[in-house]
């Protein structure tokens, strides 16, 4: 056996790298504190839609119509007479679940590729990144059409779309990790002590690899949401009268010139909700805010 020396089989030990994220400086910066209200009102909205929305996202007044923003109706009334902030808060629970699915979904099969292309290597790693370069070269869009065409109109189906449109960047992210820990000393340090290799692979390399793919998943849970309701907008998502955030803009599109509040309003949200994960996970990515 090869001898080791104490330092080595120390390092060999703790394996797990913890995030470092810097909390004061992350308090101090409005850009982070933004983005962090703007990401707990809409969880707030998609858990517990009744408590900012008391109203009911079905039900139609006519004689309300086509009404602007005002002290009432936040967000104007649509062509039915629908409350408009009512059926958006209500619709986060759609629109934001079907985003989470589609994240874990790309999340869970991208980094099980990407382990697995990184620690076995040699062929496997081959027949992997090619399969990942053949997603990579099929824009996320179109590949998540033909997959809700092939799989069906739905929620769930468009999730599916979208989490295996993107499991392709998990899988690079999590290979490139796992190569990088390899070459660790303290991962060299428990082969050389002796540690079984799949002991190695769950303790020191998985734990050490997956901070960058979890800031990834921040950042790509902003982008599933505008897939999510790009899908949603073009028909594929909830039939109506379900409010879905594409779904809501998809129906003011013919009102534009007289109630711009039906699409401008939703589509701002989508945007805070946006830009709120992206910055929120280069601050995961980062460890400070950038």
């Amino acid at each position: 056996m090869v001898d080791v020396t104490e330092e080595q089989r120390r390092a060999a030990l703790p394996g797990l790298r913890r995030p470092t994220v810097r909390w004061k400086r992350v308090r101090g910066n409005a850009g982070v504190l933004v983005a962090s209200a703007v990401a707990l009102l809409a969880l707030g909205w998609a858990l517990a839609p009744s408590v900012f929305a008391g109203g009911d996202p079905l039900t139609a007044v006519p004689a309300q119509k086509l009404q602007g923003p005002s002290a009432e109706h936040w967000f104007g009334t649509d062509n039915l007479g629908r409350d408009l902030y009512t059926r958006m808060v209500h619709g986060a629970g759609l629109s934001l679940t079907a985003t989470l699915a589609a994240v874990g979904i790309a999340l869970v099969a991208g980094s099980l590729l990407g382990l697995l292309a990184g620690a076995v290597g040699g062929v496997v790693d081959a027949v992997v990144m090619r399969l990942v370069d053949v997603l990579l070269s099929v824009p996320a869009l179109l590949l998540s059409l033909a997959l809700v065409t092939a799989l069906g109109f739905g929620t769930g189906n468009v999730a599916v779309a979208v989490g295996v449109s993107l499991v392709a960047n998990f899988a690079r992210v999590m290979r490139s990790e796992v190569l990088r820990v390899r070459q660790a000393v303290y991962v060299e340090a428990a082969h050389a002590a002796g540690v079984r290799w799949y002991t190695v692979l769950a303790r020191h390399v998985l734990p050490n690899s997956v901070q960058p793919v979890l800031a990834l998943a921040a950042v790509e849970f902003g982008m599933a949401v505008l897939a999510v309701s790009a899908l949603s907008f073009l028909g594929y998502g909830a039939k109506p009268p379900t409010p879905e955030w594409g779904t809501l803009i998809s129906e003011g599109r013919n009102y534009l010139a007289t109630a711009w509040w039906m699409t401008t309003l939703p589509g701002f949200v989508i945007i805070a909700v946006v830009l709120a994960a992206q910055r929120l996970g280069r601050v995961i990515g980062n460890g400070a805010p950038a």
